[in-house]
């Protein structure tokens, strides 16, 4: 069993039904959702015609006794300030959201499951990047 965070994409790419999501989220003995993937989420939600429909599936998602909600505490916060540090002066800016998403994941010792390139970028992050669907 496994222990992963999962980024905005990969809970999009779970909810499209993506296997390679739903076998790692299967497998997981604990899934992180830091609490910054979830203000993305509920912005995307309210900006979309679904809004009611999407909250509950993703209350649902939360309510699952091996996701565990993330939030932004003082070690995230010297994490992201060192992450944040270190890609300005590898001059490799990525997100500031996927900067404060990248710091929660290490906080946590899991991999960040995402389809999002940048994150190879961050020093200390475990990442798992899902390759485009084809």
């Amino acid at each position: 069993m496994s222990r992963y965070a999962l980024d905005t994409s990969a809970y999009g790419a779970f909810r499209r039904q993506d296997p390679r999501v739903i076998t790692l989220i299967d497998e997981a003995s604990w899934i992180g959702m830091p609490s910054i993937v979830l203000g993305e989420l509920f912005a995307g939600f309210a900006n979309g015609t679904r809004t009611r429909q999407n909250q509950d599936l993703l209350q649902s998602f939360l309510a699952h006794p091996v996701v565990e909600t993330l939030a932004v505490d003082e070690s995230v916060a010297s994490i992201y300030s060192e992450l944040l540090t270190a890609l300005r002066q590898q001059g490799t800016p990525i997100p500031t959201n996927d900067i404060w998403i990248a710091a929660t994941a290490i906080r946590h010792a899991a991999p960040l499951v995402t389809s999002d390139q940048h994150f190879h970028r961050v020093i200390r992050l475990a990442s798992i990047v899902l390759p485009p669907t084809p």
